[in-house]
């Protein structure tokens, strides 16, 4: 033995089974206990030799579909995943200092000592084997599943076992082809550290570990945010009950124009259906943030229901060339993958309200046939004759779905601004032109003079003017009159008057639930973003929502809460100063110094001229004195200077 350790006792053949046992031996001079396993049968002492543990980080990758591949071309096979692992694999792994541990036919075993190492590592495969089938036939493709956890390993003759490696092999299995799932241990020693979007897949049943083990998801480059399944089922938190009402999610449509940059088009149409359908006050319509998880996929519409907890599901297609359009469309029942309808829809760009008209009013009809007359038509009504506004309203849209920069907010306040100009009338765009000014507010990306709130109650007035019925341009318009402006009771009524008249627009919910922190009724709060989370379960920038769950839960005085709400958010986003302001009030009040202070030092780097003193000016309008005096000591305590 080597390290000058002792044990006594006669060794045992290798057993099939293993117990624990402390023996007696000497360390240098010094009687220690060494913890050995005793080999069964027969009750005998043990000659042990010391167990070398240590702390890693571990990845498990295997080929998905192997088997399949292998009987179509077997040499083919063998000889492509030669070259992968040539030319990809084993360069990556050297680079990020990883020590492949064992190979078998398809998979290997690898161990890194940073989970920071093996998650890069992990990425810059999939993203690369991504880019080298895109000209491969799906068929043909060899994909990897990659599974990493972080955990205490034991070393053996160059091998390793233990749970560490277990659970890394189980999280492998439950990834997608060409994805990475990692343990909830892997996942805090990265956050923060890699710049990599995560999802939250919950806690996954694992084959032989006891209990359900949290997992997450890395969102590679094209992803989108989707739940995962364990192979036996999908579990209890994944699974959404269905709603007391018809329910439906209306899918990405595929763009067949063959060319990628008309995907704005074919994403408007959808993003108009749902807004047609939400106006329906007897459909549970799942927002379009949630609904767009699944672009790009192929999907199973029965996992759809499961995951969005819906009824119905409508798929389609939009093919444009030169001044014609075709919009086809087909309505699922997701419980029986049964189609109940289907149609197609040919005609020129001019006549493509009617389209819609047509399309939204067949579905209708299909799902919800006692929808009264009048719905119907109020479903119809365009939102703009002239087809050069609405092509800029779709534009600015797709680019306010991507806000994560002052760029794009930039670029979609230029957008709605054109709509406005090309179209005076059009009640929507105001509104959303007012909400680039309240996001920009909301980041500190805009220091607000009295001539620029001027110019954005003069939006938001004119939105509701022109916009009476309009959901889009009530709620958007009394969420920033209320935040920018500071007309809690003006912007608090018309968001009322807007879920009044549609109840299937999360956005409204949302804005709804920090009017309702802003007027001092937390509980309400509450509930409104619980509401917005049903209807946009799977929103990918839902960090606004979680960032008010959190000040709703510091308000009543649920620090701890409001500390793990805020953590949540930054997720999603990790610059986000609301949530960042609130991790650092709330950590602080909750005693965890330490999590406070390092959130307060990113707030610090993005804005270091904030103070207590200046605070008010970056909160929203709180009417209780209370809650401002509250929100002021949890930052005093985590290090806000005077």
């Amino acid at each position: 033995m080597g390290n000058g350790a002792l044990a006594i006792g006669p060794k045992l053949p290798r057993p099939s089974s293993t117990l624990p046992s402390l023996t007696l031996g000497l360390i240098g001079h010094r009687p220690v206990f060494l913890l050995n396993w005793l080999r069964f049968p027969g009750p005998r002492c043990v000659l042990s030799e010391r167990v070398e543990r240590r702390l890693a980080a571990v990845l498990a990758a295997d080929v998905a579909g192997y088997s399949r591949l292998m009987t179509t071309d077997e040499e083919g096979t063998l000889a492509r995943l030669k070259a992968v692992r040539k030319a990809i694999v084993d360069p990556a792994i050297a680079s990020y200092r990883g020590r492949i541990v064992k190979t078998t036919g398809d998979g290997m075993l690898v161990e890194f000592a940073s989970a920071v190492d093996a998650v890069r590592n992990a990425v810059e495969v999939q993203r690369r084997m991504a880019e080298q089938n895109a000209a491969v036939p799906q068929d043909q493709r060899i994909e990897f599943r990659i599974g990493i956890n972080v955990g205490d390993i034991i070393f053996d003759d160059n091998d390793i076992f233990g749970d560490g490696v277990n659970v890394a092999a189980r999280l492998e299995g439950i990834a997608e082809p060409g994805g990475v799932c990692m343990s909830d241990d892997a996942y805090r020693q990265v956050r923060g550290k890699v710049d990599i979007a995560y999802d939250d897949m919950g806690p996954q049943p694992l084959k032989n570990i006891a209990e359900p083990m949290r997992a997450w998801r890395v969102r590679l480059t094209g992803q989108t945010s989707s739940v995962v399944q364990s192979d036996s089922a999908v579990s209890q938190h994944q699974t959404l009950p269905l709603p007391d009402k018809p329910s439906i999610a209306v899918l990405p449509f595929q763009n067949m124009s063959g060319d990628p940059e008309q995907d704005y088009f074919a994403d408007g149409i959808v993003e108009d259906i749902i807004t047609a359908l939400s106006r329906f006050k007897t459909l549970f319509v799942i927002a379009r943030n949630s609904s767009f998880t699944y672009k790009g996929r192929a999907v199973d519409v029965k996992q759809v229901g499961r995951e969005l907890g819906v009824r119905y599901v409508l798929e389609g297609s939009v093919r444009r060339a030169a001044n014609r359009v075709r919009i086809t469309g087909q309505l699922v029942d997701t419980a029986a993958g049964a189609h109940l309808w289907a149609n197609r829809f040919d005609g020129g760009l001019g006549d493509i309200f009617d389209l819609q008209d047509q399309v939204t009013e067949s579905i209708v009809g299909a799902i919800a046939p006692a929808v009264e007359k009048a719905e119907i038509e109020r479903a119809k009504r365009k939102p703009t004759e002239s087809l050069d506004a609405y092509d800029h309203y779709l534009r600015g849209l797709a680019s306010s779905y991507r806000i994560t920069n002052r760029q794009a907010n930039e670029e979609a306040l230029r957008f709605f601004n054109k709509v406005i100009k090309l179209d005076p009338g059009f009640a929507s765009a105001y509104g959303r032109a007012a909400l680039c000014y309240a996001w920009a507010k909301t980041n500190g990306w805009i220091s607000f003079t009295p001539t620029e709130i001027a110019k954005v109650k003069k939006l938001a007035q004119r939105a509701v003017e022109l916009g009476k019925d309009d959901v889009i341009a009530l709620a958007a318009s009394g969420y920033t009159l209320a935040f920018v402006a500071r007309d809690l009771g003006g912007g608090a009524a018309l968001i009322d008057r807007a879920l009044a008249f549609n109840s299937n627009w999360a956005e409204a919910w949302f804005w709804g639930g920090w009017v309702k922190n802003w007027l001092g009724e937390p509980e309400a709060a509450i509930e409104r973003f619980a509401r917005a989370i049903r209807l946009n379960p799977l929103d990918p920038s839902i960090s606004g929502v979680r960032a008010g769950l959190s000040h709703a839960h510091f308000f009543l005085g649920h620090y701890d809460e409001a500390v793990s709400w805020a953590a949540v958010a930054l997720q999603d986003n990790q610059d986000f100063q609301p949530a960042l302001r609130m991790e650092a009030a709330s950590g602080a009040m909750a005693g965890r110094s330490e999590q406070a202070h390092q959130a307060l030092l990113r707030l610090r780097q993005m804005n270091p001229t904030l103070r207590v003193s200046n605070l008010k000016d970056l909160l929203g309008p709180y009417r209780r004195a209370e809650d401002i005096s509250r929100y002021e000591e949890g930052l005093r305590r985590a290090g806000l200077p005077e």
